[in-house]
């Protein structure tokens, strides 16, 4: 088990936009995150702590304007969010705390029903072929084989 934690280091690297997102409960302008597109196998990860977060097996097209995915991986934590004159779940991550997105209950009911809308902003894509000399080589099983 890897130590996934949020570092002073960690913090310094990030870019305003994904420090205003993970850190600040930002959110991304809708239609701009970096993977509302991205198509590859792969697994995303915390940007502050590495923890993984989100298999790109469970990425769907929603047409929100965010990546969308049925079910996280592990490590996240849902949180009551009443900010904004709505009541919604916060999604963080669990060990790094950063603010992710938040889930809805209009997501494919064949596969759960949820939609976690998560910022492009809070995380870090590693493809398949990458997974395992970046210490991922454990979630393979939950990514898709190489088309």
């Amino acid at each position: 088990m890897s130590d996934y934690r949020k570092t002073p280091e960690a913090l310094a690297a990030l870019t305003p936009e994904q420090y205003r997102v993970t850190q600040e409960n930002a959110t991304e302008r809708p239609g701009t995150g970096e993977y509302l597109n991205e198509k590859r196998p792969g697994i995303y990860v915390d940007v502050v702590s590495g923890e993984p977060l989100f298999a790109s097996s469970a990425k769907f097209e929603s047409g929100c304007g965010w990546p969308s995915f049925t079910r996280p991986i592990t490590n996240v934590r849902e949180i009551r969010d009443i900010s904004h004159g709505m009541i919604r779940t916060e999604v963080r991550s669990a060990h790094g705390d950063s603010h992710l997105g938040h889930v809805f209950d209009d997501g494919p009911r064949d596969q759960g029903g949820l939609r976690y809308c998560i910022n492009s902003a809070s995380l870090r894509f590693v493809p398949r072929e990458e997974m395992e000399a970046a210490g991922y080589g454990e979630y393979l099983d939950q990514v898709e084989d190489v088309r």
